[in-house]
């Protein structure tokens, strides 16, 4: 199915939950590709070591008036999509934002004492062996979408998202699988409005939403996120197992077409 894609280079891969295991992989697992918003996982991860860590708290103020770390990762701070003006009062709209994850970066720096990128490097890659992924700090949106890594090393990260060593499980419960703000509605990139707009702590969460960018037979408890540089991340904690996709092609409609197909096709190998 992935040969069939119309992009220059793609890789995948399926990540076992119980033990981290790579069922299947398709592609150059050591190509860098440019992740776009699934940069945002390993922001959002970083943020939930910091939480652990004690660096800053989920209701220490951040962002603008009235506004929040949880307000940040949970796109609900009221800052536009890639400008740092507010356009909501925090709390009242899913507001999709980039800029708000930058500002998140920000925040962390500051609390930590030490460069977003390399709190992200320490905190996240390195005890993961994430050797290849990197922030391009040059990015108009370095927190929110300049990562760039490969898919051998997103298997890492995948397994980490199923069975966690840098945080405690309930941390990454609260951030996967409970809705931040609940009931909020709000755009989600490529497929419109949705009410709700179901998000967690920098994940987004499937729920009900339809059309989507998994698979049909993917569960509302579904937590990952795509990219626009054409890239993917979730993870099926009802069918445990993640999957990722990697591609140089700007997501589109061929991506809407292709993808959903992709992740139903995995599940029914993972359920047979």
């Amino acid at each position: 199915m992935i040969d069939n894609w119309p992009v220059p280079h793609a890789a995948a891969a399926v990540v076992r939950g119980s033990d981290g295991a790579v069922l299947g992989a398709h592609g150059p697992q050591q190509h860098l590709f440019p992740l776009a918003s699934v940069t945002k996982l390993l922001t959002s991860y970083a943020a939930l070591v910091a939480l652990e860590e004690g660096v800053f708290e989920l209701d220490d103020p951040a962002g603008p008036p009235g506004s929040t770390v949880r307000h940040l990762l949970a796109h609900t701070s009221g800052l536009g999509f890639d400008e740092d003006r507010l356009f909501a009062e925090p709390g009242n709209r899913r507001l999709y934002s980039n800029a708000g994850f930058d500002v998140l970066a920000r925040t962390l720096a500051e609390a930590a004492g030490i460069a977003f990128h390399q709190y992200v490097t320490e905190a996240v890659f390195e005890p993961l062996g994430m050797h290849d992924t990197l922030i391009n700090t040059t990015s108009k949106s370095p927190a929110g979408a300049g990562g760039l890594s490969t898919v051998a090393d997103l298997t890492r990260f995948a397994a980490e998202l199923q069975s966690p060593k840098l945080l405690d499980p309930s941390t990454l419960h609260r951030a996967t699988r409970e809705v931040a703000f609940p009931g909020t509605s709000g755009v989600l990139p490529g497929y419109g409005h949705r009410r709700p707009n179901d998000w967690g702590l920098g994940f987004e969460i499937r729920d009900g939403k339809s059309p989507h960018w998994t698979g049909t037979a993917n569960s509302p408890g579904t937590f990952g996120h795509f990219g626009q540089s054409g890239t993917f991340l979730w993870v099926d904690p009802q069918a445990g197992a993640a999957c990722i996709a990697l591609t140089d092609r700007d997501f589109g409609p061929w991506a809407v077409e292709a993808w959903p197909p992709l992740s139903d096709a995995v599940l029914t190998e993972l359920n047979g």
